[in-house]
């Protein structure tokens, strides 16, 4: 038999993730502007319905939120995914390479095929020792602190603390400091985290 203390725990548990998912669907109806009426029109289900699901008032049915996932742009596993602290928060650990220390700063296979990254670059590391980088796709970053760097191709241009740059990385690039160590936040695809990241210099 399962101890009185076990089971009241599973029901807190249930009725927590209950009023997540319940908050969830209200806050996606109003993010996308719309009445009751307006999301039970696309879901086919009564508005009142959608009120005491919103509210509380009425359990939600599996056969109910497959559809409202559908209308309001989501799916059933976003709605009901976990809200731990752990999903939250990234303690990213330094990863070095020669002249370069990287950061991860989001998780991996992110949803958007997007990496967000801190990259400390030194002297150590020098275009003559490298090949320009290229892949498909575009790069952003923008400078914490210090001067990079960045050769697209023929052009050598420098980008100072405070500024940003946007590039597609299939013109030949390189990202370097310029005068001193660099700190730079970067957003790549999973082109650019490859060759960043993974072996290949950009």
């Amino acid at each position: 038999m399962m101890p009185r203390w076990h089971t009241l725990l599973r029901m807190t548990q249930e009725l927590s993730m209950d009023t997540v998912i319940r908050q969830r669907l209200k806050g996606l109806r109003l993010a996308k502007g719309w009445s009751l009426d307006a999301l039970a029109a696309r879901c086919f289900l009564s508005p009142s319905t959608l009120s005491r699901i919103e509210t509380g008032h009425r359990r939600i049915a599996l056969d109910q939120l497959v559809p409202l996932a559908k209308a309001l742009g989501t799916t059933l596993d976003q709605l009901v995914e976990p809200t731990e602290d752990e999903d939250v928060v990234i303690r990213p650990e330094p990863e070095h390479q020669h002249g370069v220390t990287t950061w991860l700063l989001s998780r991996e296979h992110s949803a958007n095929g997007t990496t967000v990254a801190k990259m400390r670059i030194t002297a150590e590391r020098r275009m003559k020792d490298l090949e320009l980088s290229v892949h498909p796709g575009r790069e952003w970053f923008t400078v914490l602190t210090g001067t990079v760097s960045l050769v697209l191709g023929d052009r050598t241009i420098l980008v100072h603390e405070g500024q940003a740059a946007e590039f597609s990385t299939m013109i030949p690039h390189y990202v370097g400091a310029h005068d001193g160590p660099v700190e730079i936040l970067t957003i790549l695809d999973h082109g650019g985290e490859r060759a960043h990241m993974h072996g290949t210099e950009g």
